[in-house]
């Protein structure tokens, strides 16, 4: 049944770009303009970076002095505090990928995977700032609230799931430092950080296709809002932007789209944690719940505080 449904959307794809070919290139040129200015350079640096930290062991002196305070917020070990700050402050999917790198390396065990995978997977707070709320929606004091709106409910539900699992299951044992630092693994870092980037822009050119295939359907405009930016975040936050909605409207739809990640976002991580035995399918739900928190925590913002 996946294999029937995979193929029968390849032919629609297929056809859609044979029938329009103009709004086909257009939506193509779009992703990959969206992706050149604003996904590689805020994502590129902190790619490469991360694959450097990674492969020169000197992470431990990196989270070793923030650990014992992060522990009293979410319990993670040293390698699983490195996953969660560089999921929230360098941007998604750079969470599930130093996830799934650790993971592979034996450096976090697979309980702590399962969790951190997902809950460290957000937008970065320059992406928030900048594209959504001054770029798109031109909402200049929301910066905080949303951080609050999009961040908290992940970091308790990890905080709760991880409490959950024993001490045990996080332990590691310590070996001797063994940092080093050479050539070689800064330019693997930048192969693997243009690789991962690369990959990326071209999931984000399909989707933003897909996204514009939904725009020429004869439905109701809120319904096609919905479809464009459950398939690709970025064209469903530019979509709300063009609306007739209210400001407030706009708000929330975006905090929900940008909770969840897409389509686009999901198939990402697929590719990020791929042969590493993490489950999409409990992403996309976990994904789905968190987006209708934020959602609530948004409209309720709203309610209280209008635009």
């Amino acid at each position: 049944m996946k294999k029937k449904m995979f193929i029968l959307i390849i032919l629609l794809c297929l056809f859609y770009i044979l029938k329009y070919p103009a709004v086909t290139v257009n939506a193509a040129a779009n992703g990959l303009v969206l992706w050149f200015e604003h996904i590689l350079p805020a994502l590129l640096p902190f790619a490469i970076l991360s694959n450097i930290i990674i492969s020169s062991d000197i992470l431990p002196s990196l989270t070793g002095k923030i650990l014992p305070i992060l522990k009293h917020i979410i319990p993670v070990s040293e390698s699983g505090a490195f996953v969660l700050l560089s999921g929230f402050l360098f941007g998604f999917p750079m969470g599930s990928k130093n996830c799934a790198e650790l993971l592979r390396q034996n450096k976090i065990t697979k309980e702590e995977a399962d969790i951190l995978f997902i809950i460290t997977n957000n937008m970065s707070p320059v992406f928030i700032q900048s594209y959504i709320l001054e770029q798109q929606l031109k909402l200049h004091g929301y910066f905080v609230l949303s951080l609050l709106i999009l961040y908290l409910p992940p970091l308790i539900l990890g905080s709760f799931l991880l409490r959950k699992q024993k001490a045990s299951d996080f332990s590691h044992k310590k070996s001797a430092s063994r940092s080093k630092i050479n050539f070689q693994i800064v330019d693997a870092g930048i192969m693997n950080g243009f690789e991962t980037l690369t990959k990326i822009g071209g999931y984000i050119m399909i989707f933003s296709i897909l996204a514009s295939c939904f725009s020429m359907l004869s439905l109701p405009n809120q319904v096609k809002l919905c479809f464009i930016g459950i398939t690709e975040l970025t064209n469903g936050i530019h979509a709300i932007s063009h609306t007739s909605m209210t400001k407030g409207s706009q708000y929330v739809l975006a905090m929900i789209f940008t909770a969840f990640g897409g389509l686009s976002g999901i198939s990402q991580t697929s590719a990020m944690i791929k042969d590493t035995g993490l489950s999409i399918k409990r992403y996309c739900f976990i994904k789905a719940v968190l987006a209708i928190i934020s959602g609530l925590l948004a409209a309720t913002i709203i309610l209280i505080n209008p635009v």
